[in-house]
């Protein structure tokens, strides 16, 4: 998911403590409940679920993510897709046959009882379906967590309630949102501080990305951060064939970016794909002023409806209580 920008944006990423990113934070929220149903999962790969068999990962991570970031100050406003452009459905198709063929190999590599392929596949056949947004959705609510959705990619809508001052920053893991403008990023933020990759345990922790102090850096405008975007490949497009990140960065900086597309893609236009970055399908039909949270509703919907435990779900809304003075939520968005 995502433009491959890493080996170029690495050295401007900066580490950042959670007590600075106190504020309003504009979260992409499907890719949000991508981590959440990735990561919280079981040694080979089951989601969490209830007694029904119903996939509840994404709800504990909602909770307890959600109760983490207010007990840090952080406000956040879940930013949801919709629908997708015409040029990412190739995108879309190709992935869905990528989690089809995971979700194969994880059944088979239970059967044979090999847990670390298995956890791998299941992470690969993750899908953020629509009971899970709609799950998500309510639970948010009944939190009085603030919920946008998005005419279009919802890194984008984000992206543009940053750039408007209406949120602090955007919270995502995909570079994307910095070609869709957005001043700052934060990644790591949805994710827990421990984290397996390869089979080995890594700490994730918050970082900052300013999307000017990049662009700087690497003395690029917009549209030319853009331009390495298509040429290693977006949603939108297929990239050029064994250019990466730096190659790109080399291409766009000589002025060749044309050139390259000419001599390898000769019939594709580029320009739809960097009008799409640039001017995004975006609403101002949204609020970000946060409700009351509803407790026993909370508890009705985790406890009652997907067998939470009461103990746990009491002891994620006690994140719920803020610094600063304020007792309660509703204080603090009072």
């Amino acid at each position: 998911m995502g433009v491959p920008l890493r080996d170029i944006i690495a050295d401007y990423k900066v580490p950042v403590t959670w007590e600075s990113l106190a504020g309003i934070a504009a979260i992409d929220a499907n890719n949000a409940l991508y981590q959440f149903l990735t990561i919280i999962r079981q040694p080979d790969g089951t989601p969490l679920m209830d007694r029904r068999g119903r996939v509840t990962s994404h709800l504990s991570g909602i909770l307890f993510r959600v109760s983490n970031f207010m007990e840090r100050g952080i406000k956040p406003v879940f930013v949801f897709d919709g629908q997708p452009a015409v040029l990412k459905q190739a995108t879309i198709e190709g992935r869905r046959k990528v989690r089809d063929a995971a979700g194969e190999k994880w059944k088979a590599a239970v059967e044979r009882g090999d847990e670390e392929e298995a956890y791998k596949q299941a992470r690969s056949a993750t899908r953020v379906d629509t009971t899970v947004i709609e799950t998500s959705k309510e639970l948010l609510r009944l939190m009085g967590i603030p919920v946008v959705q998005a005419t279009g990619e919802g890194e984008a809508q984000a992206s543009y309630m940053a750039a408007k001052g209406d949120a602090r920053y955007v919270v995502s893991q995909d570079y994307d949102t910095l070609l869709f403008g957005a001043p700052v990023l934060i990644r790591n933020l949805t994710v827990s501080g421990k984290r397996k990759i390869r089979g080995r345990q890594i700490t994730v922790s918050p970082e900052r990305i300013v999307l000017a102090d990049t662009l700087a850096g690497l003395q690029l405008t917009r549209e030319q951060l853009i331009e390495i975007g298509i040429l290693v490949g977006t949603d939108f497009n297929r990239g050029v064939d064994g250019v990466g990140a730096k190659t790109g960065l080399r291409l766009v900086q000589k002025g060749e970016f044309l050139a390259k597309l000419r001599e390898t893609q000769p019939d594709f236009d580029p320009t739809p794909v960097m009008d799409l970055f640039l001017h995004p399908p975006v609403t101002d039909d949204y609020a970000i002023a946060a409700g009351h949270p509803d407790p026993e509703g909370i508890r009705r919907m985790l406890c009652d409806g997907y067998d939470f435990s009461e103990e746990r779900v009491n002891k994620a809304m006690e994140g719920f209580t803020v610094k600063a003075g304020q007792k309660t939520l509703e204080g603090w968005f009072g």
